[in-house]
């Protein structure tokens, strides 16, 4: 694939892009900002090369969630290291979440809260294939598991949302 055919495909497929690093930042906007600024970087510097065994939209993906993977990581190293006063723990933030609050969309808030109790692979397989429009094989080769495993996954995910979502109907 040439430079200017990648640059084309990033530029197409941006909207979904992001939307997957969102959603591999727990919806931390400005950390998935950084997240896909860091991917392409990657990419365009040549350290993240597509080798064709996965459509470029896929491999793409794939290089998202490495990268954001990566960055939580380094999140977490450097709070453990520096920024974590000795002797304190933290206590979560009893305030509700303001993207919620801002949505005003009650089946929305339902939804991620829903999605949010779900393991994190049968989040991250749902959220594959219904938002980034992946089939149940592309996403089980991006997340690097077997097909079997995928649906397993995806149909254990549905089921548990459908119990969620239905406790929460009149």
């Amino acid at each position: 694939m040439t430079r200017d055919e990648l640059l084309r495909q990033l530029e197409v497929l941006h909207p979904d892009c992001f939307g997957w690093a969102l959603s591999c930042c727990d919806g931390d906007r400005e950390e998935a900002e950084d997240v896909l600024h860091t991917a392409y970087t990657t990419i365009l510097d040549g350290r993240a090369q597509f080798n064709g065994r996965s459509s470029s939209r896929t491999w793409l993906l794939g290089v998202i969630r490495m990268t954001a993977r990566a960055h939580r990581r380094r999140r977490l190293l450097r709070w453990l290291r520096w920024e974590r006063p000795l002797g304190t723990t933290d206590s979560p933030d009893p305030s509700p979440d303001p993207a919620a609050v801002a949505e005003g969309a009650d089946e929305k808030a339902q939804l991620t809260g829903a999605l949010a109790k779900l393991p994190g692979r049968q989040r991250e397989l749902l959220h594959l294939v219904f938002y980034q429009e992946l089939s149940i094989s592309e996403a089980a080769d991006l997340l690097a598991i077997s097909i079997g495993t995928a649906r397993t996954h995806y149909e254990r995910g549905k089921q548990r949302l459908r119990e969620l979502l239905g406790a929460h109907r009149p």
